[in-house]
């Protein structure tokens, strides 16, 4: 019956019979009271098609019957928040860690709800109370974080190392020693939490690129090369290794060896989207159509490959044709920024400001947190707090900076 119903509410709401919708999942509720997941649907069908109030008295109902659903609680605190009220946020959290005391996702929104209201002393306080109850390595992640953010680098420092001895293999709290010690010109120490991450973590591609850039930025290319040679020994048909040591090679215009790197990548990652995007951007403008057509015969729904598609459609002025291909990689990858961008600066130079728009709102919504550029970029220390439609446009100005310096290097 469960089923028959969420189904029959499914197909109401897909052709906008919004009330025999609600009124399915009204009486589904009487007879399966503590079913989350129809809760949770009922929810979804108030958020997209009910007013603010309809859904909080729907939320306020469903933790009545269902305390220990994080994901309710939650949903109710982020709809406050993105009301504008942040009292009524914080007094749900705390009426969701009074139901669930020991629940690391209530906790950290609770943290991230003062800390992206500029609340660092309450943040600090919720970490601190989260780390005495024994803390988990998200919340000791956090707690660095914090203190970075305020400029407190004894105090980072000294969290790192003590989560550390706590949590030794996971790897974001080395990747973070060694960014701080980056970041103070300790490239020494930097190398030191890097190859101590490595030993704990030898599988994290992260913690291998981070000490190969720093030995490019260190002792120059071969012994980045040395580091990339390692890391793909252990850790065979990694993409994102193969990827970085055809970049080394490019970066100091050894382009022969790039091509040989970057043939071996793609026979060993063959259905490797990232690699086949690379391999379209490296080849002369003439080869550029026929190496996408065997991108796309070998992985052709990867938005990494239908992105560099859409470029080419956008170099030779085909706008349409673009348009749709950088609608698809952004609605296959939505959590990807930079696709986001891509589309966006598309827009900003052949679309109408309707069409700007659109994009920008839909970027927003799917608040991407992943992608090259877009993380470099978001995670920067001076970028933290910013808002989705502030670090879009950084990143777009960051793609153009890219593409004239491609340009230049031609020339």
């Amino acid at each position: 019956r469960k089923r028959t119903w969420v189904a029959d509410a499914d197909e109401c709401k897909k052709r906008g019979s919004i009330e025999t919708a609600r009124a399915i999942y009204a009486h589904a509720l009487t007879v399966f009271v503590t079913k989350k997941s129809i809760w949770l649907k009922a929810a979804q069908l108030e958020k997209s098609h009910g007013t603010r109030e309809s859904l909080d008295a729907l939320l306020r109902k469903a933790v009545t019957y269902r305390p220990q659903a994080e994901v309710l609680w939650l949903m109710g605190a982020k709809e406050k928040w993105l009301a504008g009220d942040v009292p009524a946020a914080r007094a749900i959290l705390q009426e969701a860690y009074a139901a669930i005391p020991n629940s690391e996702e209530i906790w950290l929104a609770a943290f991230k709800l003062e800390f992206e209201n500029h609340e660092p002393e309450r943040a600090r306080m919720l970490l601190a109370k989260a780390r005495e109850r024994g803390g988990t390595e998200r919340e000791w992640m956090k707690s660095a974080i914090v203190e970075r953010e305020l400029g407190n680098t004894a105090e980072e420092r000294r969290l790192l190392d003590e989560g550390l001895k706590i949590f030794p293999s996971f790897f974001k709290l080395w990747l973070m020693l060694g960014q701080l010690e980056e970041r103070l010109g300790h490239l020494e120490q930097a190398k030191e939490a890097y190859e101590s991450g490595l030993k704990h973590c030898p599988s994290c591609i992260p913690l291998w690129l981070s000490l190969a850039n720093l030995e490019e930025k260190m002792n120059g290319l071969s012994k980045a090369r040395a580091v990339l040679t390692m890391a793909r020994k252990k850790n065979p048909q990694n993409p994102e290794l193969w990827l970085a040591a055809v970049r080394a090679e490019s970066r100091h215009g050894y382009k022969k060896e790039s091509d040989i790197l970057m043939a071996k990548a793609l026979q060993e990652c063959p259905n490797s989207g990232i690699l086949w995007a690379a391999s379209i951007e490296m080849v002369p403008r003439p080869q550029r159509k026929t190496k996408s057509m065997d991108a796309l015969k070998k992985c052709d729904h990867d938005p990494h490959v239908i992105a560099a598609v859409a470029k080419l459609f956008w170099h030779d002025r085909k706008v349409d044709k673009a348009r749709s291909w950088l609608n698809r990689a952004v609605t296959l990858a939505p959590d990807i920024g930079d696709f986001w961008a891509l589309y966006y600066k598309f827009e900003l130079q052949h679309g109408i400001e309707e069409n700007q728009k659109d994009v920008l709102k839909r970027c927003i919504i799917a608040e991407p947190k992943h992608g090259e550029k877009w993380q470099a970029i978001s995670k920067a220390v001076e970028n933290s707090h910013q808002p989705t439609e502030a670090i879009l446009k950084k990143v777009v100005v960051a793609l153009g900076k890219e593409e004239s310096s491609a340009e230049n290097s031609k020339q």
